[in-house]
């Protein structure tokens, strides 16, 4: 049994760049920038800017509204109220603008789901949206898409990315619920008097505006002991930065959003996004994907959730079986709970169950490493996928000289503890075409379907690139050796 190779090959694009906040460190550069802008004279400023519009002309949407975004930032080392003509507002916001290659390194872990909109397609059809990690400098990741069609014979096309990445409007006043956020404060050990005596002043919905706004009443209050509450609400505050809100404008196709990192757990990357389209009891769908949020220094694993990919809502996951990376949803809840796949100690898989959504407090062992090439450790490749054989996994392991191959096991639909099949062999490892990259000898998917009874599994090509292959369903299962 074999997977088919289909030749695609999405490989990282240094042209798709993206408009990002440039800052120098320190005050005093920021003020010297500004200051040497307000020497030059108006028909300066109109030369220069004409410069900056030509010279990077087509290359982003909207550049103009960026610029002055930019300048509102950095309007307070502004040292005059004397007002600004709009170019020279406009030339301030440029020189603390750049622009990022946001897939130059690389593009890959890849996940898989069936797009919303799944009209105008011929019958046999269907439209899937694909996100991917992207990498650029500084090693910083995100969360980019791309969309394609698999046709009634299985074979698979990729749109045409555009050539613009837009970043993302935060949600100003995207609301906050106390009772989930009381909840937050408890796991993370920050509930105490004060904070209690903050969220009484707030209603049961409330933005961060509003948080902000009473923690500073609070402090005001409370002068005597201004220094210690000033740390410790810093905490809190912190905390709802982390549970945010994006949204893109509907003329945004879906190659041209991003999600960069924005909450400050995600500084430094947001990673490996596992997408899983999940079914309500109600029998409304949503989109959930787990991902790694990654400071510098940390990481944390975080929830994202949409309907339609236009509109994110980003969350902090809690609980004390919240740990490294590598969770992965199930589509549905199983006996009236949420389940979710996690490997907290980075060489097992485990299998958790949860009341609530953002909340995770037990775990059980699942799978061990058992075969040569998964002897370092195991672990999943996406959200495991619903058949009439059982729930298929598709997993990683990691054998010698750190050579990641993708597998595959079965457990049971009603009682996915008890595991029912295991592939012995890997259902891919890296080929001579597919070990050199950013890390060698690494295959590897954050989430596949299945459509006309093939197994569609993207996955990264040694954390470069990405490819797609595909086995038939029944042969995979046929492939598993009964536990």
């Amino acid at each position: 049994m074999q997977l088919e190779r289909t030749g695609i090959v999405l490989a990282p694009n240094s042209r798709r760049v993206v408009l990002r906040n440039f800052s120098p460190p320190g005050d005093q550069r920021k003020l010297k920038i500004i200051a040497r802008i307000a020497m030059l004279s108006e028909a300066e400023i109109d030369r220069l800017l004409e410069n900056v519009f030509e010279e990077f002309h087509g290359r982003h949407q909207k550049p103009r509204e960026f610029f002055l975004r930019r300048f509102e930032a950095v309007s307070s080392y502004v040292i005059t109220d004397t007002p600004l003509s709009e170019n020279r507002r406009l030339l301030i916001g440029a020189y603390f603008t750049q622009e990022y290659a946001l897939e130059s390194a690389a593009l890959f872990n890849p996940s898989i789901v069936w797009h919303p909109d799944q009209t105008n397609l011929p019958e046999g059809s269907k439209r899937f949206a694909l996100s991917l990690r992207a990498t650029g400098e500084g090693h910083i990741s995100s969360i980019t898409f791309r969309s394609g069609v698999v046709d009634n014979s299985n074979t698979i096309t990729i749109d045409d990315a555009t050539r613009f990445v837009t970043t993302p409007d935060a949600v100003p006043d995207s609301l906050y619920e106390k009772t989930l956020f009381q909840r937050k404060l408890i796991e993370l050990g920050l509930a105490n008097s004060f904070a209690e005596h903050v969220l009484s002043r707030l209603e049961e919905s409330f933005t961060l505006k509003q948080l902000e706004a009473t923690i500073q009443d609070t402090i005001r209050e409370n002068r005597d002991q201004k220094e210690t509450l000033t740390l410790f609400f810093k905490s809190i505050v912190m905390l709802a930065k982390s549970n945010y809100e994006i949204t893109y404008r509907p003329e945004h196709v879906l190659s041209e959003r991003l999600i960069f990192p924005f909450g400050p757990t995600e500084s430094n990357g947001i990673e490996d996004a596992r997408f899983v389209e999940f079914q309500e009891e109600d029998g409304s769908t949503h989109y959930y994907a787990t991902y790694s949020a990654y400071d510098g220094k940390m990481v944390l694993p975080q929830l994202l959730e949409t309907d339609d990919f236009l509109h994110f809502k980003m969350h902090t996951l809690n609980g004390p079986e919240i740990a490294d990376k590598g969770l992965a949803l199930f589509p549905r809840k199983l006996n009236g709970h949420y389940a979710m796949l996690s490997r907290q100690d980075g060489e097992n898989l485990y299998l958790m169950y949860s009341d609530m959504l953002h909340f995770w407090y037990s775990k059980q062992i699942l799978l061990k490493p058992t075969f040569p090439w998964e002897f370092v450790q195991v672990g999943n490749c996406g959200s495991p996928i619903e058949t009439d054989a059982g729930w298929l996994v598709l997993s990683h392991g990691v054998g010698p000289m750190r050579k990641y191959s993708i597998g595959a096991f079965m457990v049971d639909l009603d009682d996915p503890s008890r595991l029912i099949g295991r592939l012995k062999q890997p259902l891919v490892t890296p080929n001579e075409n597919e070990r050199e990259g950013y890390v060698p000898n690494v295959v590897y998917s954050c989430g596949a379907v299945v459509h006309n009874g093939q197994l569609i599994v993207p996955y990264a090509m040694s954390d470069y690139a990405t490819t797609f292959g595909t086995v038939p369903l029944d042969e995979l299962v046929a492939a598993m050796e009964p536990v």
